[in-house]
């Protein structure tokens, strides 16, 4: 979850047990790329900062945060896996997303239980194809499984997809407590959330602090 802190809160309520009370026991996650320019006296106002190049950091003010950079290589990270994709599954039919047979399922959890959906799921050949893929590969060579939807929509939506989601995370918490998420994880419903958290993050003035919490 990408939290945009308030104001009023002081750098002491960052602290890792402060932290964990407000947010029901979430940490701080290094997610965030700081400003190539970052100079030694803003250091102090990143959160998490680790070396190395990029530097990440789990939060900060926008003004001192890359998020034009981290939008860029995600993606261009995500057109080359796209490639690897489309010669993976080169000759298969499309598939049916995960999230299809999973809703069939909670609409009838007896009916159709949850080990005879994940089958379903499995048998396609397209999925198949990635599975195989992955069995042989590692690290960020590996083509994620839930992603399929969203491969199928083309290269070029693969690419927005991933560059806004590299900033825009699972869910994100405004100042007054208003939280965007998607409503499933069906691709239509995680667009609809990466298109409302854009339009805001877009929106908030660069002394805005940013954070990044693993839930």
């Amino acid at each position: 979850m990408i939290v945009c802190l308030p104001d009023g809160l002081s750098a002491q309520a960052l602290v890792t047990a402060q932290l964990d009370r407000r947010l029901a026991g979430s940490g701080m996650s290094p997610r965030f790329w700081a400003t190539p320019d970052l100079r030694w006296w803003q250091r102090g106002q990143l959160l998490g900062l680790q070396t190395g190049r990029p530097a990440y950091c789990a939060g900060g003010p926008v003004r001192l945060l890359d998020l034009a950079g981290m939008r860029h290589a995600a993606g261009v990270g995500a057109g080359i896996r796209y490639e690897v994709w489309r010669r993976v599954v080169h000759g298969t039919r499309p598939a049916i997303p995960w999230p299809t047979y999973l809703a069939r399922h909670l609409v009838s959890p007896f009916r159709y239980p949850r080990e005879r959906a994940e089958e379903d799921f499995h048998q396609q050949p397209r999925v198949n194809a990635m599975r195989m893929h992955n069995a042989v590969s590692y690290g960020a060579h590996r083509l994620p499984l839930e992603d399929l939807e969203v491969f199928q929509a083309g290269s070029v939506a693969y690419q927005h997809y991933c560059a806004a989601n590299a900033v825009c995370g699972d869910a994100l918490l405004t100042p007054d407590g208003r939280k965007l998420a998607p409503t499933s994880d069906a691709l239509c419903h995680r667009v609809t959330y990466l298109e409302q958290a854009t339009r805001y993050l877009d929106t908030v003035q660069p002394h805005q602090r940013l954070l990044a919490v693993a839930l």
